[in-house]
């Protein structure tokens, strides 16, 4: 746990996390009937879930939704097919997608800004490896710390989705680090746990509201050996 040189960064739910709001969902209705908290919650989960299957997908829609990380058209197929599946009109379905692919609606978690500020400062490189079909720079730019993180390494940019290895090889050869000297952090075993098939370390964060997990990234490094 000593020697790290490098920490590979998860986008949502480790990062940064996408967090409604009500206005989002105003005059909205699933079925005919108003969105409330519950309704809320699971058309958020649907959109956000790094894994899983939660509507029926048909031909082209299956293609579009096991391919949606690596083009921006198929993102958008797939999520506002899920988004109708579940209740939505088209063009409240389509409003909703907005939000999901504008950086500037997703939370960063409070600790987010000051770690990578630290790990640059100590001379630790990062780099933030998502599935995602859109730039997630703005988000960063945001919180003034994109000078902070040394590569963006998302999946529709390099052709390979988590837990492929090679999205993570391609980020830790553009950071010019050892895999013996680098860790993942993420909050999904099943996809950001893949790090671990190429000899990189792995951190589990939990992917809390970010009002419930402030300083869930500080804490999980420094138990790894990363002092911040």
């Amino acid at each position: 746990m000593t020697g790290i040189r490098a920490v590979l960064f998860d986008f949502y739910g480790t990062l940064f996390r996408l967090e409604e709001d009500e206005s989002w969902f105003h005059g909205m209705e699933v079925d005919e009937r108003e969105v409330d908290g519950h309704v809320q919650a699971e058309l958020m989960r649907r959109l956000t879930a790094p894994t899983g299957q939660h509507v029926d997908l048909p031909g082209d829609t299956y293609h579009a939704w096991v391919n949606r990380d690596l083009a921006p058209h198929l993102h958008r197929e797939a999520y506002l097919h899920v988004l109708r599946e579940s209740g939505l009109a088209g063009h409240h379905a389509e409003d909703l997608y907005a939000r999901v692919i504008d950086p500037q609606c997703w939370t960063p978690y409070p600790d987010t800004a000051d770690v990578v500020e630290s790990l640059h400062r100590q001379g630790i490189k990062t780099a933030v490896v998502s599935n995602i079909a859109f730039d997630v720079r703005p988000a960063f730019a945001s919180i003034s710390a994109a000078g902070f993180v040394d590569e963006f390494v998302l999946s529709y940019e390099v052709g390979a989705v988590k837990p492929d290895p090679a999205i993570f090889e391609t980020a830790l050869q553009r950071l010019g680090v050892d895999t013996a000297h680098a860790v993942m952090v993420g909050d999904s075993d099943e996809a950001d746990g893949g790090a671990r098939a190429v000899g990189c370390g792995f951190i589990l964060v939990d992917p809390l509201p970010t009002t419930e997990r402030t300083d869930g990234l500080r804490t999980a490094l420094a138990d790894y050996g990363v002092r911040l």
